[in-house]
């Protein structure tokens, strides 16, 4: 592992040298969600995505921002429950408060580490970086289709034998099932200690399938993946684990805080299952 402090060297490549790198042909999963919390690291080809989802379903910007929410609360809890290590693989473009301001702000030594493989986030990492002094923040420029590589240089800043907590927020879904995703997931769970947890919301198609079914045909006519899956399907990520209170749930149903931002009237449940889960 790194010693304490912010671990400057994770910053890699300038941005300069990720140009090249950068798709504007087709829509990329960290860009469309930076458009839809109002962000301006994004490209005409996410906008336009973005308001064709918008205009089939007109409270999608709303359920992403309850998505952030959840996350926020999912690391609030494990870090007050005494979880010191974090491991966010699909981190996204930052938007405060990231993970690591969450974490840190209960447990000033907690140790994060971000992934994602988008040349726009490594261009934004040094805003991942701004930890405090007694915990280490750091961002990898991997692929979560590659954990063994992935784990590795994890493992330079986390200790895999104490627990971490696995943060797989709004990714899944954008993972085909020729991934094997499941198999993927576990691969991951599988590498982590007694005690770590495993953080995950996916989207789904239960509540509306045939809004969800012309979101997917969407994102299918710019060349990208989105897949949504059932409660079962969500539930199966946790299989072996015990899952805490109140289970796999509409993400806005996971442990709202009182006076939280309530789901849009007449929306209906927020369609994106949730849930949080103990290694025993």
């Amino acid at each position: 592992m790194s010693g304490t402090g912010t671990d400057s060297t994770a910053s890699t490549a300038p941005a300069a040298s990720t140009v090249h790198r950068i798709d504007t042909t087709r829509p990329h999963p960290a860009r469309m969600y930076d458009w839809l919390l109002g962000g301006k690291d994004n490209y005409p080809v996410d906008e336009e995505l973005g308001r064709q989802l918008l205009r089939l379903q007109p409270e999608i910007k709303q359920f992403a921002r309850h998505n952030r929410g959840f996350m926020r609360r999912a690391v609030r809890h494990l870090a007050d429950q005494g979880i010191r290590q974090f491991l966010d693989i699909g981190s996204g473009i930052p938007t405060e408060p990231n993970l690591h301001q969450i974490a840190q702000a209960a447990a000033p030594d907690a140790r994060v580490v971000y992934v994602d493989n988008d040349p726009i986030v490594l261009a934004h990492s040094g805003a991942l970086l701004r930890g405090t002094p007694e915990g280490v923040t750091r961002y990898i420029d991997a692929d979560v289709r590659e954990p063994d590589a992935l784990l590795e240089l994890a493992a330079e800043t986390l200790d895999f034998t104490r627990p971490v907590a696995l943060s797989l927020v709004a990714l899944t879904h954008f993972l085909p099932d020729g991934d094997r995703v499941h198999e993927l997931v576990g691969h991951y769970v599988r590498a982590l200690a007694p005690g770590s947890h495993l953080v995950l919301s996916q989207a789904t198609g239960d509540f509306d399938p045939e809004t969800v079914a012309e979101g997917v045909a969407a994102y299918a006519a710019r060349g990208a993946t989105f897949v949504p899956r059932t409660h079962a399907e969500v539930a199966r990520f946790f299989e072996g684990l015990e899952l805490l209170d109140p289970g796999v749930v509409p993400l806005g149903d996971w442990r709202p805080h009182p006076g939280a931002a309530p789901v849009p009237a007449g929306a209906g449940p927020v369609p994106i299952y949730a849930g949080v889960a103990r290694k025993p």
